[in-house]
């Protein structure tokens, strides 16, 4: 620019200059101006004093311009290095939430690229229509090393009041709802705390073809041996999934560590991260809900987002209950502390893992699956017993089929739900817990025929959810007698349960509950129906808080066996009510 402006002077004066000495004016006498004295001053014509006048005009005017140009210069180059700002911290955050290009390429951009009024903008412009992001604001993900890192999670303050103690927390234990006889069924309880509040973290990596990560996520829902709720109430922090994915352009997707299993219900397609629990706020579902958490790796295939085929690799258990059994069979041990398994609990010596299979269809007004499993179930025999001479192996097939259909009418507001899931072997993927396996007189494994139902109604609101559901889990007879007064197995009905409506006296601590005696209990259905809202008092870039209730009504119901004079029918049940109550902040 000063360059232009000097030109431009230089120009007016020789322009100027040239144009009086051309004519303009009346042209001089080379005799007469040889004459005169070399110091004379001739009187200046009234031509040539005009001339001079708008010269020197010309000067001045050029002068003013050249300096404005100058000032004009210096704002341009402050206006495009805001724009450049501006730019760079658009781009930054469009490329947080959006994966775009680098802000430093558009730093590197060349100055008629830049955005502003040079361009024909205006100076606060937005870049793609995106709203800049405040001073005071951070992204919500982090950029390191070409990783976008996303932050999850919430935090819950909870509670849960149940009209019957079963001495739990927000996870309610459906199979122990306490029998008429239990003390425990003549005691309410309260109990609440922050354990369930969560922590994610979803990371990911964007190559040519393929997109490559992982998602982490744990809350505070397990007890070490230090832990009570006497004053620190400190409670250990716990894995609920830890897995790696590389995600294909092709749609080809592979999965691999502790996740969601692939019975559960997806939202969208077989992905994960859009498994699909009931709304409520207890941290074992609703009675129906057909899940587990455990290793897996799966491999699925996206058709167009119309369909989509999967298949999984999922670790294996055995849950498992009898009566009357001789030790004439191994099923597991506890685990071994050197093998960092739990010292008090049980593990099965499983034989392979569980396969699951399914395909995921969304035709466009709903969202639809079905499913199968394949359990290997083993045990070892002595046939015997008490010698071991002779034992075997002995190892069993099980699973079932299923299928989730989840529909949503007026605008999506209202979501209507199904689920089901059936077949031998397959109790501990109900919420439940049933078992899996029973076993014969002879130490051979019985598997435990199962079902399991849910249905959810959900309505969706700008500031309410309101959720209904109705659910049950059912668990068959298995059992065979051994003379006529005596079986082994689940559920026989010849089975003594004359106690189980008398109470007994505790253990002398006060914190030992009197066991029922003459009461086997098996379970034969558990039935759930679950009544709730959440109201969000915010919802924005912010986070979200919300508060909830949820009123639960279950029952408990036993097969039938040996009654007493004032029960013939030897079949008790059990009830419970229970309110819980959650207030969260979930992170944005």
């Amino acid at each position: 620019m000063r360059v232009l402006a000097t030109c431009l002077i230089a120009f007016g004066l020789f322009g100027g200059t040239a144009a009086l000495a051309a004519g303009g004016g009346t042209e001089k006498d080379p005799a007469s101006s040889a004459s005169a004295p070399a110091n004379a001053a001739a009187p200046a014509s009234p031509a040539e004093a005009r001339v001079q006048s708008e010269l020197q005009e010309l000067r001045e005017l050029l002068l003013a311009q050249g300096k404005q140009f100058q000032e004009q210069n210096e704002q341009l180059k402050e206006q495009l290095r805001e724009q450049q700002q501006k730019v760079q911290s658009l781009e930054a955050q469009f490329s947080v939430n959006r994966g775009g290009p680098s802000a430093a390429l558009i730093a590197t951009a060349p100055a008629a690229m830049a955005i502003g009024p040079a361009a024909g903008l205006p100076a606060n412009a937005p870049s793609g229509g995106a709203e800049p992001q405040k001073a005071d604001e951070a992204p919500t993900a982090i950029h390191i090393k070409g990783i976008t890192l996303t932050p999850g999670g919430y935090m819950a303050a909870e509670s849960a009041w149940r009209q019957r103690a079963l001495s739990a927390d927000v996870n309610t234990p459906f199979n122990s709802i306490p029998l008429p006889g239990s003390s425990q069924s003549h005691v309410s309880e309260f109990n609440a705390s922050g354990r369930q509040s969560r922590i994610a973290m979803l990371a990911e990596g964007k190559l040519d073809r393929v997109k490559i990560g992982g998602y982490y996520e744990a809350d505070f829902l397990s007890a070490g041996t230090t832990s009570n709720g006497n004053e620190s109430n400190s409670y250990t922090f716990r894995q609920r999934q830890f897995w790696a994915q590389a995600a294909f352009n092709s749609g080809w997707t592979f999965t691999g560590g502790q996740m969601w299993s692939l019975v559960t219900e997806t939202k969208k397609g077989v992905d994960n991260r859009t498994e699909a629990p009931p709304m409520v706020i207890d941290s074992q579902y609703n009675v129906g809900f057909s899940w587990a958490r455990q290793y897996g790796f799966r491999v699925a295939r996206n058709f167009n987002n119309k369909v989509w085929l999967a298949f999984a690799v999922e670790n294996p258990q055995t849950t498992f209950a009898a009566h009357n059994q001789s030790a004439n069979f191994l099923l597991g041990t506890t685990g071994n502390g050197g093998g960092l398994l739990n010292a008090t609990t049980n593990y099965s010596f499983n034989a392979a893992p569980d396969l699951i299979f399914k395909a995921a269809f969304e035709p466009g007004w709903g969202h639809f699956e079905v499913f199968g499993l394949v359990s290997t179930f083993r045990d070892r025999v002595f046939p015997n017993a008490p010698s071991a001479a002779g034992a075997f192996n002995n190892t069993k097939a099980g699973g079932g089929v299923g299928a989730n259909a989840r529909v949503s009418f007026l605008n999506k507001r209202l979501d209507v739900g199904l689920h089901f899931l059936g077949g031998s072997g397959i109790g501990r993927y109900g919420t439940v817990g049933l078992p899996d396996a029973t076993v014969h007189p002879n130490g051979t494994l019985a598997l435990v025929r199962s079902y399991q139902s849910l249905g959810t109604i959900e309505w969706h609101a700008p500031k309410f959810d309101v959720y209904a559901n109705v659910g049950g889990e059912y668990a068959a007879r298995t059992a065979h007698p051994t003379s006529e007064t005596t079986a082994v197995g689940y559920g026989s009905p010849l089975f003594n349960n004359s106690g189980c409506w008398t109470e007994t006296a505790p253990g002398s601590s006060g914190f030992a509950p009197g066991s029922l005696a003459n009461c086997a209990g098996d379970t034969r259905n558990v039935i759930e129906g679950t009544l709730g809202f959440w109201y969000r008092f915010y919802k924005g870039p912010k986070g979200t808080v919300q508060w909830g209730p949820q009123y639960s009504y279950i029952t408990r119901n036993t097969w039938s066996g040996v009654g007493s004079v004032a029960n013939p029918s030897g079949q008790p049940s059990g009830s419970e009510s229970m309110v819980l109550t959650s207030f969260r902040y979930v992170l944005p």
